[in-house]
């Protein structure tokens, strides 16, 4: 019998470890689509409060729906058919000044003109031509890495593709995902899971709109501030500036550097210092004035909490989770005060 128990005990033991072995691996293979149903879910909880405002207005659901799909899709449909055209010649434009950089040298530009002036005769010269050599001597590499990137972006646009549809679906069955949800909760407790996880699901839908506000100011306002300044390529850093803005806490820093050192590779050092300037003041107006004003509506949690979350949740899921921390952050502690304080108080 011991033996039996033994032979019965390990093949118990085996078949659990291969099948947690079995499902790691499975989840490992469907990390892109659970990514994407997880970004249309996101963006489905940020356009329900639209939909949820027509409503309060006496229109019916169905028809709630039909016009906020209309007025996205119409919006995201003209902003990218007036800056697409605008962005490929930009794109060829940018192309063409580094292949011109790659083949004639650095004579030209002011800013090597520049540091060159700051450092003894010779030496900027050779650090700049050595850094051609290596790029010219692994050009292989970085063709490859293009056609990478072409098939990445190939990629991206069926991805976008899906997570529309997948956004259009979860939106029109909301409620329904919710019925079905709420069944599965015990009727005694089911008014309570529901009433916090409508809190939760607003509250996730007015971060949604909230960050893509704090995006669109800082790109409107990219897009003015580096025409006025004769920045290079200034629709083209705008709409980094844009996208960088949508990732909390670094993205504004990220894009903010990343226009710069265009400005100074491109342009000029007195361009790339009034650049600098600009997204410093900015960055500070956009922390405590623009982001408190917006996005204390949407989310009431320490400061702490969101450096925490989001440095977190960008280490475990890279941008998605950067852009689904802060809220979860948020779900948690609603959670935290509404369910486990109390439960605590009453022992």
């Amino acid at each position: 019998m011991k033996i039996q128990n033994a032979f019965r005990l390990g093949l118990v033991g085996t078949l659990g470890v291969g099948l947690g072995i079995l499902i790691i691996t499975s989840i490992l293979h469907l990390t892109t689509v659970l990514t994407y149903i997880g970004v249309a879910l996101f963006l489905s909880l940020g356009l329900e409060p639209l939909v949820a405002l027509l409503e309060r207005r006496k229109v019916p659901r169905w028809a709630s729906l039909v016009i906020v799909f209309v007025v996205v899709v119409g919006i995201f449909g003209g902003v990218i058919s007036a800056l697409v055209p605008v962005l490929i010649a930009q794109i060829t434009a940018l192309t063409t000044a580094v292949t011109s950089f790659l083949q004639n040298g650095t004579s030209k530009l002011d800013w090597y003109v520049w540091l060159s002036n700051q450092f003894p005769a010779g030496t900027v010269d050779n650090a700049v031509q050595q850094l051609i050599h290596f790029i010219q001597n692994n050009v292989g590499g970085i063709t490859n890495g293009v056609f990478q990137i072409g098939v990445q972006v190939i990629g991206g646009f069926f991805g976008t593709v899906i997570v529309i549809i997948l956004v259009i679906y979860f939106t029109a069955s909301m409620r329904s995902i919710k019925r079905g949800l709420y069944q599965l909760v015990p009727a005694s407790r089911r008014p309570r899971f529901i009433d916090i996880t409508e809190q939760i699901t607003e509250s996730v839908g007015r971060y949604v709109i909230g960050q893509v506000s704090l995006a669109l100011i800082n790109g409107i306002l990219s897009i003015i501030f580096l025409s006025i300044i004769h920045a290079p390529f200034p629709i083209l850093l705008a709409v980094i500036a844009f996208i960088g803005s949508l990732i909390p806490l670094v993205g504004t820093l990220s894009g903010s550097v990343i226009i710069v050192v265009f400005s100074l590779l491109l342009g000029s050092p007195f361009t790339a210092v009034v650049a600098a300037i600009y997204y410093l003041v900015y960055m500070q107006v956009e922390a405590y004035l623009f982001s408190p004003r917006i996005m204390n509506r949407a989310v009431s949690i320490p400061g702490a909490v969101v450096v925490v979350a989001a440095l977190a949740g960008g280490s475990l899921l890279g941008v998605l989770g950067a852009l689904i921390a802060i809220p979860v952050a948020a779900a948690i502690l609603l959670i935290i005060r509404q369910v486990v304080v109390p439960r605590q108080n009453e022992l």
